[in-house]
């Protein structure tokens, strides 16, 4: 779910989370993603987007109506479905569920780190930056469907 928000000048913002985990960690251009997460057969992949962004971000989706920004295979080679919604949101107020992993690596010691570790509203272009290379095309899209 990429929220995104129209700043007074016109120029479009996005909401954007920074991944968590040792691995990101001091990383910060290319560690930047739109909140998400994987769904299930059978379910809806709007639901699981609104559900992932909660999960994500601790609140739920600020938006009532939704762009489909279609789908895109990306490096990994996992399937995204994006949607895009109008909302605002206090990003210093956001939490995140964790994920349990054994750091450091054969260590035997398994610790809890966020999904999300922050998140913080980027112009587009800074988001074009910001964001893991894959998903940058969704904003091209963000664009598009906003000035239509």
């Amino acid at each position: 779910m990429l929220l995104y928000r129209v700043a007074g000048d016109g120029d479009v913002e996005v909401l954007l989370g920074h991944m968590g985990g040792p691995f990101w960690a001091r990383k910060d251009a290319g560690g930047w993603s739109i909140p998400k997460g994987e769904h299930g057969p059978g379910e809806e992949p709007l639901d699981v987007a609104r559900r992932e962004f909660a999960e994500e971000l601790g609140s739920p989706v600020p938006a009532q109506t939704f762009l489909d920004l279609g789908e895109l295979r990306v490096t990994s080679g996992k399937l995204l479905t994006v949607f895009a919604g109008e909302g605002d949101l206090d990003a210093t107020a956001c939490t995140s569920n964790t994920f349990d992993l054994e750091w450091p690596p054969r260590s035997g010691r398994v610790q809890q780190f966020p999904e999300i570790d922050r998140a913080d509203w980027f112009s587009v272009e800074e988001a074009r930056v910001a964001l893991v290379r894959g998903q940058v095309p969704f904003l091209d899209r963000l664009l598009a469907r906003v000035a239509a």
